[in-house]
């Protein structure tokens, strides 16, 4: 009984509150909301929140892929490289993240994003669907422990990039393809089952992961280096490590 005075003030104040700052209430309230009922802890969607930076534009869900699949890599002196540089902002996100000891590259076709280049952070012009140009840049970064790809998203873009980048990925390292619904739009490529989408193409990336155990088809370099494929909504992360033949041993003693 003693809070309804107080919820009829409200209530009576609110009608008081311009549209626009409505808005921005309940925008403040909506995310206070969301980080209350997270699980854990994620510095990522930490920083997100509270950037007021460079602009930052990223699906809801990836955070929690990143800081899974990052986090080992925090405090240590890694190379991270980021396809789509947009506003900067997402390469102050993993600068802040990584933290002291990484360098993070960002590439980018607009060449205005070079101005955004700062200290730790280095921006390379170039077009992601030209291979000569990615073979340039691998060979000029040596080894990546951590690729984010959300460049152009057209299909020949991911997959260029995927098939020069991936043998650039250090042992342990990972590469996260994003904005995989792209395979699914038209203006990229992309529409339903459609061969050459990324979609599509990963799917085969499955049966090479799995060559020891098909007739017919031979264990690549591919199948040798892949250590795990996870695959979520419009992302899939790849691990990179050194895979041998796959074994099945027993222990124990039967029960029949």
């Amino acid at each position: 009984m003693e809070w309804r005075p107080a919820i009829n003030i409200a209530r009576t104040a609110w009608k008081y509150v311009p549209p626009a700052q409505r808005e921005q209430i309940r925008r403040v309230a909506h995310t206070a909301q969301e980080k209350l009922s997270r699980p854990e802890v994620n510095p990522l969607y930490d920083y997100f929140v509270a950037n007021d930076g460079r602009l930052i534009h990223k699906w809801s869900q990836y955070f929690d892929i990143y800081h899974r699949h990052f986090q080992r890599f925090r405090g240590k002196p890694v190379n991270v490289l980021e396809f789509g540089v947009s506003h900067g902002g997402s390469l102050q996100m993993w600068k802040h993240y990584f933290g002291r000891h990484a360098h993070i590259t960002g590439v980018d076709i607009n060449p205005r994003t070079a101005s955004l280049s700062e200290d730790r952070i280095d921006i390379v012009i170039g077009d992601q669907e030209d291979r000569k140009f990615l073979r340039r840049l691998g060979k000029r970064l040596g080894h990546v422990d951590v690729l984010i790809e959300d460049g152009g998203h057209t299909m020949e873009q991911q997959i260029a990039t995927f098939e020069e980048m991936w043998p650039r990925i250090s042992d342990g390292g990972v590469l996260a393809m994003e904005d995989l619904h792209s395979s699914y739009k038209k203006r990229f490529g992309g529409e339903l089952k459609k061969p050459g989408t990324f979609i599509e193409y990963a799917k085969d990336l499955i049966d090479k992961q799995h060559a020891w155990h098909i007739r017919g088809m031979a264990a690549d370099d591919y199948t040798r280096s892949i250590a795990g494929m996870h695959v979520y909504n419009s992302i899939i992360v790849f691990d990179k490590g050194v895979v041998t033949r796959p074994t099945h041993p027993k222990t124990g003693n039967p029960s029949f």
